[in-house]
């Protein structure tokens, strides 16, 4: 295994900066963060704070645990099988979801006014390529995390050259349109909060590596850390150029906010659609992976239909991928949610039983190569259970969108549970 050691420090940490920089960042989410007014920026701190604790409990029980399905196995290992089909059930419909939204986010950079049928044929061109094993190879990642670490300094520095010519960088002489500059702690900076963690997802994926870096033990946490560090810096910049060049009170911030930003401060539009074609296409490949392989691991429990399990002759488990990419499609078509916090409601679900799980092992003492202290995945519980349910309601403009995501996250894993009660009572 130790040949098989190959990533390190500087590979780990591409590959974390490079999940993370998917849809996210150029999706509509930062309407909600700016709604929160002055606070904007405390938003972000607290979002990453919440993803750091999550990826470190998560990176402890990867290293027990180095298999598929994420918190689901680890939550059946550590907890029950109730709390696994808990953390399975959240990330499946959390990532379904989230390839609803990158195709959204694709189709309004790429094809303004076709953005339904564009993210329509993107949901199936990713489908497609995943099913035939071509996805987004930690190279990829890491290229694609250079090319868009590099596109968004520039729009950063451009932003901080306009804001000094007029308006000030580091104050905004009139507050944004969405929220107002005293917004402060109520439930729009909570939103805020939640809505800014999306733009994190991905950090995990580093968390999942145990297997393949070097000195996992010391290079893990510090890959978490920097990659956390540079996405942070990057979201501080953006939110601030938007917050004092575009959100203001004559203006509102559109579907492709970093057009907007890019218009406004004479950078090539053009260039923000490709880097964000490019970006949010990797990520789409990666998310419909993910919750493909989560769904296989769930079907070969029995939580799933067994057919779901089956794999291609590439090893991929197209018909679990093919599931969900015909629900993503459908919620490509859906009206009155929104998508974004729907999503973030589901996967903070998933990494709250991450957290539980951890508090469980480190009491055990089980841990293999990393031990996170107790109260850092304590903070990620609480941050995970108050950002969620702030998100819940605040997604759903029709009371049906809410039901439906919580039949599927909690009614789904409860029904079940009790099912394999009586019948195991009754054998």
């Amino acid at each position: 295994m130790t040949s098989a050691r190959r990533i390190g420090l500087f590979g780990a940490v591409g590959i974390g900066v490079g999940s993370m920089l998917g849809a996210g960042v150029f999706s509509g989410m930062w309407a909600d963060v700016l709604a929160a007014g002055d606070w904007y920026l405390a938003a972000v701190a607290v979002a990453a704070a919440v993803a750091l604790a999550n990826a470190l409990s998560t990176a402890q029980l990867a290293a027990a645990h180095p298999v598929a399905g994420g918190a689901y196995a680890y939550g059946r290992a550590e907890l029950s099988a109730g709390w696994g089909l808990l953390a399975g059930a959240s990330f499946v419909v959390g990532k379904t979801v989230s390839v609803a939204v990158g195709a959204l986010v694709l189709g309004a950079y790429v094809l303004p006014g076709h953005t339904q049928g564009v993210a329509t044929a993107a949901v199936v061109l990713a489908w497609a390529l995943n099913a035939r094993g071509i996805t987004r190879t930690a190279f990829g990642a890491t290229a694609i995390a250079v090319v868009v670490v590099l596109a968004l300094s520039a729009l950063i520095v451009l932003s901080a050259t306009t804001a000094s010519a007029g308006f000030g960088w580091f104050a905004n002489a009139s507050a944004s349109a969405a929220g107002g500059a005293d917004a402060g702690w109520g439930p729009p900076f909570l939103v805020a909060c939640a809505a800014v963690f999306f733009a994190f997802a991905g950090y995990a994926r580093i968390a999942t590596l145990g297997e393949e870096v070097r000195d996992p033990e010391h290079t893990i946490p510090r890959a978490i850390v920097v990659a956390l560090g540079i996405v942070v810096v990057l979201y501080v910049g953006i939110a601030q150029s938007l917050h004092t060049l575009v959100a203001l009170p004559e203006q509102a911030l559109s579907d492709v906010p970093l057009e907007a930003l890019a218009a406004r401060v004479g950078m090539p539009v053009w260039i923000v659609a490709v880097v964000a074609a490019l970006s949010v296409g990797g990520a789409m490949l990666a998310v419909m992976a993910g919750a493909g392989r989560t769904a296989m691991a769930m079907a070969r429990e029995g939580d799933l239909p067994r057919v779901l399990a089956r794999q291609g002759s590439t090893g991929a488990p197209w018909r679990a991928e093919a599931v969900v990419a015909v629900l993503a499609i459908v919620l490509v078509w859906t009206q009155g949610a929104d998508l974004i916090l729907v999503s973030v409601a589901s996967i903070l679900t998933y990494y709250a039983v991450a957290n539980v799980a951890a508090m469980r092992q480190r009491r055990a003492g089980t841990t293999a190569t990393l031990a996170v202290p107790l109260p850092v995945s304590a903070l990620g519980l609480l941050g995970c259970v108050v950002l969620a349910a702030v998100a819940a309601p605040a997604a759903a403009d029709s009371w049906w969108v809410l039901a439906i995501t919580i039949a599927a996250v909690a009614g789904w894993p409860a029904v079940a549970t009790v099912a394999r009660r009586r019948s195991r009572a009754r054998a």
